[in-house]
């Protein structure tokens, strides 16, 4: 019997050992695991931010595009035609910057979006749907500056003739 108790303890002893190092095992898992949220959660964060700057720049780009066709508009005498071609690049740049504003923003609403399938915080799907609102912003704003660069286009093609 005696040399039973011993077999017995020493099984008990293994067991301890084993749960002792699962136990640690988990904790090291979990520290990870908050430590991956939190990343994932900076990541969202800082998507919709760029989703938002991309939609500025955007904005930003049309605004340009308004100009450069004013520009073209204002340059309508057959003196000015250099300047109205000019002034059709600067509407075609500032489109192109738009789209690629746009471009920026969708791919940070992205990111922002495969953070939220990670995790599943309120303060990540706010960021994701923000992220989300800029893109939509940010392509309607590439759509208005492409818009005016033809308008522009147009302008000088017609002071061409």
């Amino acid at each position: 019997m005696n040399f039973e108790v011993e077999k017995f303890g020493l099984k008990l002893a293994t067991l301890e050992t084993q749960i002792e190092v699962l136990s640690a095992r988990y904790a090291n898992m979990n520290e990870r695991y908050v430590s991956a949220l939190s990343s994932l959660n900076t990541l969202t964060m800082h998507s919709a931010e760029a989703a938002k700057a991309a939609a500025e720049s955007a904005k930003n780009s049309v605004v340009a595009a308004q100009s450069a066709t004013e520009a073209a508009k204002e340059a309508a005498s057959e003196f000015a035609v250099k300047a109205a071609e000019a002034a059709a690049r600067a509407a075609a740049a500032a489109a192109l910057a738009a789209i690629q504003a746009a471009s920026a923003a969708a791919a940070a609403s992205a990111a922002a979006s495969a953070a939220v399938a990670n995790q599943a915080e309120e303060s990540s799907i706010k960021a994701s749907a923000e992220a989300a609102a800029a893109t939509k912003i940010a392509t309607n704003a590439a759509a208005e500056a492409v818009r005016l660069s033809n308008m522009a286009a147009e302008v000088a093609r017609t002071l061409k003739k």
